[in-house]
């Protein structure tokens, strides 16, 4: 196991404890344990070989024998009778957002919840909400979290499925039945929350492909195999994969049909059609009804071609959601989207001054590895009490060490540069930190923490927020976390006419469980003159690779190199924060 699967391991051990009410002081050691690995600058593996886990803070013996098993062995007795003493619906109910494990424990105790079923009868006739601790608010909110867990049971992020994804599609290409293949559906239109897992490969021998796939490592269960097509369960998050074995004269098409989306296809099956021509996933035909004849096949070798045939220019999959995109295609107006590697740094990002799990050093180390020009320091405000929020005294020693850094780099030639910031939180009555404050910062981020239950009054805070010259961009505007917690009410429309008149940016938190703001809504704040922001909201260095996603998440919003503040070298960005904050 990697520092990552044991910090897993330790943290999932911390809360069976918590379950089964063990010392909290036990159950926390576990806890910091797992944090503290997760903010491991050298390899785990190494520090087990050299036997230095004793040299850690916290990481006594018993601990130490834990790790040395699990980083040898991949598993853990322990562990394991630890899961098998504890009832597995408990854990399930810690699926339940705003349900933790000494709620969870109380709830098992007193009212024998034991599974999801059992805790929506108990929240149904009332006896959460009679429950010390709980109350009618806390019921209601439990029954919204069950039915939203449920509305997007078989739904998962796009990092879990690309990362399920990437090694199959790896496999599938060494494969020497393999002609072609890629990933198709909403995986490939790079959709922030996704069914199942498309693959689409053209093979002469279909059958060795078939028999390939359904046997990877990795396949949980296999659903289906026919003679061409095959359906498995993947470990980890059960997530389904398809794979279809095409002809390579099939390919082009094949791939554009189950890549989608289904209104995109219609579209273009109904340009078809206006051309005498008929499309299916077989191929593009010179026919007038549906056909597979391969007589009748129009030559299609690539998508390119496919899109040329019906009078457009390609269509990149992250656009093919019928959201403009033929207008612009005929009209020779598609953007050229960003790509990742135009992006020089992020904005928005954590470090151990607040709940991040890096030093500042090490972060800009990492980063300089990451051939990038800058980074921001943008730690939580105090208000932020539960991510260790800085005050002004922090914050102004925070400033020093960052001057010191940047001081070091410029000695040693170093062209990379840290940036300070704060994410400052919006609040009822105005923003965390005053007006001289964040003055002082190369960069403020304002975000909404704690919302109203009132759209108007979180548009209000919002729109003030923007209004502040001192405030560069708003961060992960409707607060919303896929797959755990919708968005909060916010008139998103009214903020981004607001950012357009006061020229404060939008931050696309790249976050996986953030995607935020959508991509739904980037058409209509470029067409408010609005600037992106796309930001890692790093917490530690893996989060680096969040550049990736929302390079991903900005493209199928349409936006291009100028669009995005943080493609710009860093004496233009400086002069483009001077300038925000000039007004």
């Amino acid at each position: 196991m990697d520092k990552d699967q044991v910090a897993a391991a330790l943290g999932e051990i911390g809360t069976l404890l918590e379950l089964k009410g063990e010392n909290p002081f036990k159950t926390r050691a576990y806890h910091n344990a797992a944090r503290m690995l997760e903010g491991l600058a050298e390899p785990l593996g190494l520090l087990v070989a050299e036997k230095r886990l004793g040299e850690l803070k916290g990481i006594g013996d018993a601990l130490q024998e834990k790790i040395t098993i699990l980083v040898g062995t991949g598993r853990l007795p322990y562990l394991d009778d630890l899961r098998a003493s504890v009832p597995p619906g408990l854990l399930e109910l810690l699926q339940i957002q705003g349900l933790g494990p000494k709620k969870a424990r109380k709830l098992h105790e007193e009212l024998g919840v034991d599974s999801l079923a059992s805790l929506e009868a108990a929240c149904k006739d009332g006896r959460v909400a009679a429950l010390e601790g709980f109350g009618d608010k806390s019921q209601a909110r439990l029954l919204e979290a069950i039915a939203f867990k449920r509305q997007f049971a078989s739904r998962h992020r796009l990092v879990d499925a690309l990362t399920a994804a990437e090694p199959i599609l790896e496999a599938l290409r060494g494969h020497p039945g393999v002609v072609r293949c890629g990933t198709a559906g909403s995986l490939r239109r790079w959709k922030e929350v996704i069914g199942d897992i498309d693959f689409v490969v053209s093979s002469k021998r279909p059958g060795e492909v078939l028999d390939f796939f359904v046997g990877l490592p990795g396949v949980r269960s296999v659903l289906a195999r026919g003679e061409t097509k095959a359906s498995v369960i993947l470990d980890g998050e059960g997530i389904q994969a398809d794979l279809r074995v095409v002809d390579d004269a099939e390919f082009a098409t094949a791939l554009a049909y189950f890549t989608g989306s289904k209104e995109h296809n219609i579209a273009m099956r109904q340009r078809a059609i206006a051309r005498g021509l008929r499309l299916n996933e077989y191929g593009l035909f010179r026919a007038t009804e549906e056909t597979r004849d391969p007589a009748l096949r129009v030559d299609c070798p690539t998508e390119e071609a496919l899109y040329e045939k019906l009078g457009l220019d390609y269509v990149p999959p992250e656009l093919r959601e019928d959201h403009g995109e033929f207008v612009a295609a005929e009209k020779h107006a598609l953007p050229r989207l960003l790509e990742w590697t135009d992006l020089r740094g992020s904005l928005h990002n954590h470090s151990t001054w607040s709940d991040g799990r890096n030093s500042i050093a090490d972060v800009a180390a990492h980063a300089i590895e990451q051939g990038l020009a800058y980074w921001a320091m943008t730690d939580h405000s105090r208000a932020s009490f539960q991510a260790n929020g800085l005050d002004w005294g922090r914050l102004r020693l925070q400033l020093e060490e960052i001057a010191d850094l940047n001081k070091r780099f410029e000695d040693e030639e170093t062209d990379f540069r840290l940036l300070t910031g704060s994410e400052v939180d919006i609040l009822k009555d105005g923003l965390d930190f005053p007006d001289d404050v964040l003055a002082q910062l190369d960069v403020v981020v304002a975000s909404l923490h704690v919302p109203s239950g009132e759209e108007a009054e979180n548009t209000r805070r919002l729109i003030a927020a923007a209004e502040n010259p001192n405030v560069h961009m708003l961060g992960h505007l409707t607060g919303r976390l896929l797959l755990e917690r919708d968005a909060y009410k916010v008139n998103v429309q009214a903020v981004i006419d607001a950012c357009g008149a006061t020229g404060t940016w939008i931050e696309l938190n790249a976050n996986p469980y953030r995607f935020d703001l959508d991509w739904r809504q980037w058409q209509y704040a470029l067409s408010r003159g609005v600037k992106c922001v796309v930001n890692c909201d790093a917490h530690r260095l893996e989060h680096f690779g969040f550049l990736r996603l929302g390079a991903g998440l900005a493209r199928k919003g349409w936006l291009t190199k100028s669009d995005v503040m943080n493609t710009l070298p860093l004496e233009k960005l400086r002069a483009a924060l001077a300038k925000k904050r000039r007004g």
